[in-house]
């Protein structure tokens, strides 16, 4: 019997992960992606899975939601989570990748299908099904206007990219190796004394910010917050923040505050400004960034960016396998879900493939239940009936509680992981995943 030909509309990381597992199941599939004929204002290559933000997929220890999720991703089969293993740069306890070898892996990896078709240019309008559309947060104004035609008005919020810097441009006489707590030397820190931090302060605060132009009033996601804007909250908001000096010392005494320096490539040649998404203008950047011990003469690869998401009203739209409640063939993806985060962008990309492939095959969607992480995102998404609905990283707050009462944060990540990963093995099992 021949399989029918599966639309994925966007080439991003819940793309890409679709698109991949369709393919490995033996479905032909037509993946539309508009780079590199046009660009959204964040993009910047021409290759799958872009990462248009930070390198860092954030923590990879399982007592942790988004450690776990990718845990569970790994047992699935996920690309994303193979490209990241297989690119990643030191980052203490954090999974952060060599951006450009990251994208090229995946790429790479869905070229080598002879089943893929790919199609470059713009969509304009939603595709018949069976498909998977995960044009991610910054889906084109065309596809934004038929979705919103069919759907209703989407929802949106701000996000914004920290800028990154050349490693030899730095002022080594003040910046030192470290992580937090004595976990390595991944890191590059620059500390701060009072009198430094709050000359840096006042400088940001009072700096000028780029216009958002043809945007509406932004509403600020917290997990992107611009560093200018989480200033503004109070004098001593960033040092109990980004640049809190906690488990950082030099010669025995810890500095009033540190800005943290992560590596953005395998060469260690990059390094982006940890916690500094912005939309100060690019000279405000060089001059009150430049005021960072370290940073006098720094060399700005890339200045840091403020841009539009959007997303859906996901639980008026989405089942919690991700389909349309009006076209259970016709699923959503990644962040335009409402789904926050590069792994989580991946993991409903995931599941979205593997529930659609369920109901090709004639049978009913997978609940994976809120007892797993990549499960309780689909349920986020699709139940929340909070009010205001708002994105979503992934956290244990959104899973089903233990049943046992237990003390230590520790234990109870234990406990919630062990039961999650004791879920999806017999999920596997049952369902042949």
């Amino acid at each position: 019997m021949t399989e029918p030909n599966v639309t994925v509309v966007g080439a991003g990381l819940a793309g890409a992960e679709a698109a991949y597992r369709l393919l490995s199941r033996g479905y032909p599939v037509t993946l539309y992606e508009m780079k590199p004929e046009k660009r959204t204002p964040a993009h910047k290559g021409n290759g799958f899975a872009e990462l248009v933000c930070s390198n860092s997929l954030r923590s990879d220890r399982i007592v942790n939601a988004v450690g776990l999720l990718k845990e569970e991703m790994r047992a699935l089969g996920s690309l994303v989570m193979e490209a990241a293993d297989a690119t990643r740069v030191p980052a203490g306890g954090a999974l952060a990748v060599d951006r450009e070898g990251f994208s090229a892996y995946v790429t790479d990896k869905l070229r080598s299908f002879p089943n893929l078709t790919i199609v470059t240019g713009e969509q304009t309008a939603l595709p018949a099904s069976p498909a998977i559309v995960a044009t991610g947060p910054l889906t084109s104004d065309a596809l934004s206007a038929a979705i919103e035609e069919r759907f209703g008005k989407s929802l949106h919020f701000y996000d914004a990219a920290a800028p990154i810097v050349t490693y030899d441009s730095l002022d080594h006489n003040k910046v030192f190796q470290a992580s937090r707590y004595d976990r390595g030397a991944d890191y590059l820190n620059c500390p701060m004394t009072r009198e430094e931090y709050f000359a840096f302060y006042h400088a940001l605060v009072n700096a000028e910010t780029a216009e958002l132009h043809s945007f509406e009033t932004p509403r600020v996601f917290e997990g992107c917050m611009p560093v200018e804007v989480m200033a503004k909250r109070g004098e001593l908001t960033l040092a109990y923040g980004p640049l809190k000096p906690v488990g950082l010392e030099v010669n025995g005494k810890r500095p009033f505050a540190v800005v943290q320096l992560r590596r953005d490539n395998s060469d260690g040649t990059l390094f982006n400004i940890v916690g500094f998404q912005t939309n100060l203008k690019f000279p405000e950047q060089k001059r009150v960034f430049g005021m960072i011990p370290g940073l006098e003469r720094a060399e700005f690869a890339r200045y840091g960016v403020m841009h539009r998401n959007t997303f859906l009203e996901s639980p008026k739209l989405l089942n919690f396998d991700y389909s349309l409640r009006s076209d259970p063939l016709l699923f959503f993806a990644g962040q335009m879900t409402g789904v926050e985060g590069y792994v989580e962008s991946a993991a409903s990309g995931l599941l979205a493939a593997i529930e659609l492939i369920e109901k090709l095959e004639g049978r009913a969607p997978i609940d994976f239940t809120s007892e797993t992480a990549i499960g309780a995102l689909g349920h986020y998404v699709a139940e929340y009936n909070g009010g205001d609905f708002q994105p979503m990283n992934v956290t244990f707050g959104i899973m089903d509680p233990l049943k046992e009462r237990v003390r230590g944060k520790q234990e109870r990540g234990e406990r919630i992981a062990s039961r999650a990963l004791d879920k999806l093995r017999a999920l596997k099992e049952t369902y042949a995943l």
